[in-house]
């Protein structure tokens, strides 16, 4: 049976985060996270599978929020 996944959009912020976890692990911890360049965040996003959304579609706003969310959930997978 094929498990359908619907496509993540910029405004995924939690998606993305989770998906960005899933692809790094704990490679990155919360300040290695925050000091990651826009431009290769933005990359990453953009490799995604499953990822709907355009560069041009990018902003500021959403790559702080990915951020932010991506160092909660390496935090949340932290207490083992």
């Amino acid at each position: 049976m094929t498990h359908f996944e619907p496509p993540i959009n910029w405004q995924d912020h939690e998606d993305i985060a989770m998906a960005l976890y899933e692809k790094f692990g704990d490679e990155f911890g919360e300040a290695r996270i925050y000091r990651i360049r826009f431009t290769d965040l933005l990359d990453w996003v953009l490799s995604l599978p499953n990822f709907a959304g355009t560069r041009e579609q990018a902003n500021e706003g959403h790559l702080e929020q990915i951020q932010a969310k991506w160092v909660y959930e390496w935090r949340d997978n932290q207490k083992g």
